[in-house]
């Protein structure tokens, strides 16, 4: 399986390609199943645009403390795009905390790995932030 997210123009040409991570589980829309739903969405918030790299989110709020690589607890990191669902099988992904974020655990990009969020290496992640708004559109698939 190939885990990558690619951005691209409004023309339908590719732009950037960066290695990602998906969830460990698979893909779903069950609430509680910590798998990646797939689909159409739109970037609905945008935060940390002025966290530096490796900041530790919890609850979306900056933590003041700076992760260190590795480890095996699932942190939020750097910047958070937060998804919503446009489709009816979708439709919960907001309620679920579904985002795209940097990661403590870069070495697991590019196999499933995470708790159901889009995982990035952190100056990845800092790249499509800067590239992307609110109510961009993004198409998850397996």
């Amino acid at each position: 399986m190939d885990q990558r997210l690619d951005l691209l123009s409004s023309e339908g040409n590719l732009i950037f390609s960066w290695p990602i991570s998906s969830s460990l589980r698979g893909t779903g829309f069950e609430e509680g199943s910590f798998k990646t739903p797939t689909g159409r969405f739109r970037i609905r918030v945008k935060i940390g645009h002025d966290a530096p790299p490796w900041m530790i989110f919890v609850g979306r709020v900056p933590t003041g403390e700076i992760a260190i690589r590795g480890g095996h607890e699932d942190l939020i990191l750097t910047r958070i795009l937060w998804l919503e669902g446009l489709d009816l099988n979708n439709a919960n992904t907001r309620d679920r905390y579904i985002y795209i974020h940097g990661t403590n655990q870069e070495e697991l990009i590019g196999t499933p790995a995470s708790h159901g969020c889009i995982r990035m290496r952190n100056r990845d992640i800092i790249d499509l932030f800067d590239q992307v708004t609110t109510d961009t559109e993004v198409k998850i698939v397996s």
